[in-house]
């Protein structure tokens, strides 16, 4: 599983990321895993920027606690500080880019996979209802609300090809908020991609 965010328009393109430990990613995926830090990612991916006190109007909380998930947020280098809008007790916020891949759940401690599994209940719940809104949505082929669902054979290295090219696309046809053309809206794209069992064909035993 991959996640990530575009970068803003005039930033460097981000060095290959540290390998996480296991414990780094523990503490990754609960942030990720929790709801209103999840929700103020959403805010400041689709705003641009933010403090603690707009978070704290626009999601329901106080400011105190929208403080203490942007720290913790900061922390993880998923946001960062706004230093030329930012002083004395007023800190402006924006996230910063992120790409991650879950590694094999098989490698994983027990609490990372925990905290894992947590986190993609939480995104399947939310793709579920994304999946539901393209389909209530959707206008035919010129609409924005678009739906495509396909089967074919490949191998091992052709999906692998086939998942760079998709994050290629994602990066050719993609803007950051800030620099985006008159018109565009931020759009939401999930990719799956999941074989037939093992020897379906054949009538031989399935698995993974």
């Amino acid at each position: 599983m991959t996640d990530g965010t575009p970068r803003r328009a005039g930033a460097p393109e981000p060095a290959a990321p540290a390998e996480l430990t296991s414990l780094e990613r523990t503490a990754l995926y609960k942030s990720l895993g929790n709801p209103l830090r999840r929700r103020i990612l959403d805010y400041l991916g689709r705003h641009g920027e933010a403090n603690s006190t707009v978070l704290a109007r626009e999601l329901g909380e106080s400011s105190g606690t929208t403080s203490y998930h942007l720290r913790k947020l900061a922390e993880q280098r998923l946001i960062e500080e706004i230093p030329e809008k930012s002083g004395g007790r007023e800190r402006w916020w924006r996230s910063l880019p992120f790409r991650h891949t879950t590694p094999d759940p098989a490698t994983m401690a027990p609490e990372e996979y925990a905290a894992a599994e947590q986190l993609a209940l939480l995104k399947i719940e939310l793709d579920t209802r994304l999946f539901h809104r393209a389909h209530r949505e959707y206008r035919g082929p010129g609409g924005w609300a678009q739906v495509r669902r396909a089967g074919t054979w490949m191998t091992k290295d052709d999906l692998h090809a086939f998942v760079r090219d998709y994050q290629e696309l994602l990066d050719r046809y993609g803007h950051p908020g800030e620099t985006a053309p008159d018109g565009a809206r931020r759009v939401n794209l999930r990719f799956y991609a999941a074989p037939d069992p093992v020897g379906e064909r054949e009538g031989e035993p399935t698995g993974p």
